[in-house]
C-alpha cells in the first residue's frame, strides 16, 4: 500500500463506521476492493479540541489573564496617586502613621487599594523617615505606636504650624 496524507477506507470499513454492524463484502458493494480516499484536515482535530477547551475553560482563563495582569503593573504608582500621598506625608512626617480612616480616604482619593496605601507608607518610613529623640522615647515606652499620636497633639511642626492628625 502506498502512503498517502488521506485518510483511506474501504468500503467493508463503512460499515462498521455507519454502526448498523452489517459489514459489507467487496463482492457485495460492487467496490472490487478499490479504496476511496476521503481529504481530512490535519489542524481539524487540533481546532476542535481548541475550541472544545476555550468553551469548557474561557471564564476561568479570563480571570487568570486578568491576574496576571495585574501582577506585571509592579512598579511605580502613578504620578498624582504618589503626589497624594507625598503631601499627606509632609503635613504628617512627625508621625506619619494614618489611621484606618485616613488610609481609607487616601484609598479612595488616589485610586489604589488599601494594601497599596500600606505598603507605600512601611517603605516610605524605612526609607526616608528618622523619629526625632523624642519620638523614640514616646515610641520606645508606649506597646502602641499609635498610642504616641496623643503626645503629638498640640505640638508644633519644624514650620510653625499646629501637627494634626487629619488628611
Amino acid at each position: 500500500m502506498l502512503y498517502c496524507p488521506y485518510k483511506q477506507t474501504n468500503a467493508a470499513d463503512q460499515g462498521d463506521e455507519r454502526g448498523d454492524g452489517a459489514a459489507s463484502s467487496e463482492e457485495e458493494d460492487g467496490s472490487g476492493g478499490e479504496v476511496e480516499f476521503h481529504e481530512v484536515d490535519p489542524h481539524a482535530e487540533d481546532r476542535e479540541l481548541k475550541d472544545q477547551l476555550l468553551r469548557k475553560y474561557s471564564g476561568y482563563l479570563s480571570s487568570l489573564k486578568q491576574e496576571f495582569l495585574k501582577k506585571k503593573k509592579k512598579g511605580k504608582l502613578p504620578k498624582e496617586a504618589r503626589q497624594k500621598l507625598l503631601d499627606w506625608w509632609t503635613r504628617n512626617y512627625k508621625w506619619p502613621y494614618p489611621s484606618e480612616s485616613q488610609k481609607i480616604a487616601l484609598a479612595e482619593s488616589t485610586g489604589l487599594d488599601q494594601k497599596q496605601i500600606n505598603n507605600w507608607f512601611i517603605n516610605q518610613r524605612k526609607r526616608h523617615w528618622k523619629p526625632s529623640e523624642e519620638m523614640q522615647f514616646v515610641v520606645m515606652d508606649s506597646p502602641n505606636p499609635h498610642n504616641a499620636a496623643f503626645f503629638l497633639e498640640g505640638h508644633l511642626r519644624t514650620d510653625g504650624t499646629a501637627f494634626s492628625m487629619d488628611c
